[in-house]
């Protein structure tokens, strides 16, 4: 996406009939808006499709005063009425590649993997179907933000359509594709087929059944899709739309409507850069990357589900972005507890902490609710 004309300018000209060598700009209302490109956060390392990124420990600071030093979320629209995730969230975990091996169930019922060395597999499994259960109160901070309000909003009337709460938990589904191997070093564009392919997988195949779903694109040990974990690449997730057509390659095709998908890489590859025992000691901790990452990610898309039209500061920055890898104080990563087991999580922006101004939290009163 490229910043250009805005769409008062585009429907001035498509109006104007004397303007027919500019006929190509007379977009749908769905292309106008979505043409207008607002900042891309820095953390996206030159990259305009990487929206959200967690970036690697070390690319950004710590403080919550940096973080607040960029305001609040503001509120940019949406796409053809959609803004954020406001159905039952609704999460496909796909993994990709024949490097998974072979396939086995556990005594929980999640699929385990003989190429998945350090259960990254079930882990997930488990944070995605625990979400929503337990009372939890960390997807509380995402309920505050809805759709429908006015451009650059930063609150939401009680009678507009909020972000929904995930109650008993978000996993819709899991597919091993082993149809091929993996890419070693996977594009965006690449990412964004495999989603597609995920949608027909599990029928989804209109816009209407993608609605409020996401594709979590998990690509095995030892690759680097979109360059993950090479030198001078410091990114441990992202995630897009199919949409984009600043995608590698562009925009992709899906005949069953834009998707959201994540491009999240085998995380544990890069020890503790993206997360490793960074809430907990030793062994317990080994995993903490995995939900830290995802948990990222998916609280993003709930917020800003075909980036970034949803809800973004002033710099381009999503409600996770602004929150990652606080060690301590107010908005500090954690566990929290859900039915299915306890599972480190950061915390994500919240526009209305501290009376308005806004900070990182990892706990809020439900909305709507």
């Amino acid at each position: 996406m490229s910043s250009g004309t805005g769409v008062r300018g585009i429907l001035a000209v498509c109006g104007s009939s004397a303007l027919i060598a500019l006929a190509m700009l007379c977009l749908s209302p769905r292309s106008a808006t979505a043409r207008q490109q607002t900042a891309v956060s820095a953390l996206a390392q030159g990259q305009p499709y990487r929206h959200g990124v967690v970036p690697m420990r070390g690319r950004r600071s710590a403080s919550t005063a940096r973080s607040a030093s960029t305001g609040n979320l503001l509120y940019k629209g949406g796409i053809g009425g959609v803004g954020v995730v406001t159905g039952a969230p609704r999460v496909y975990l796909v993994f990709w590649g024949s490097q998974w091996g072979s396939q086995a169930t556990n005594s929980r019922g999640e699929v385990t993997l003989s190429g998945d060395s350090i259960a990254m597999a079930p882990d997930l499994q488990e944070f995605m179907k625990g979400l929503g259960t337990g009372g939890e109160t960390w997807s509380g901070v995402m309920t505050q933000y809805c759709q429908g309000v006015s451009t650059n909003a930063q609150t939401c009337p009680i009678s507009a359509a909020h972000v929904a709460y995930p109650t008993g938990g978000v996993l819709a589904g899991v597919w091993i594709d082993q149809s091929s191997t993996a890419p070693p070093q996977a594009t965006g564009h690449d990412i964004g087929l495999e989603a597609v392919s995920a949608a027909t997988h599990f029928g989804n195949t209109t816009q209407t059944a993608n609605r409020n779903a996401q594709y979590v694109i998990v690509s095995p040990p030892g690759t680097h899709p979109d360059g993950f974990n090479t030198p001078g690449v410091q990114f441990c997730a992202w995630h897009d739309y199919t949409g984009d057509n600043t995608l590698t390659g562009g925009s992709v095709a899906s005949p069953s409507g834009d998707l959201a998908f994540t491009n999240l890489p085998y995380v544990t590859d890069s020890g503790k850069s993206c997360g490793q025992g960074f809430v907990n000691p030793g062994s317990a901790g080994a995993l903490d990357s995995v939900t830290i990452v995802e948990g990222h990610e998916y609280a993003e898309t709930l917020t800003d589900p075909y980036p970034s039209t949803g809800w973004i500061d002033g710099p381009g920055n999503e409600n996770g972005d602004k929150c990652a890898w606080i060690t301590a104080g107010q908005g500090a990563s954690q566990n929290i507890t859900l039915s299915t087991g306890t599972f480190a999580v950061q915390s994500t922006w919240s526009n209305d902490h501290n009376g308005g101004s806004g900070g990182c939290e990892a706990s809020h009163p439900i909305v709507g609710i």
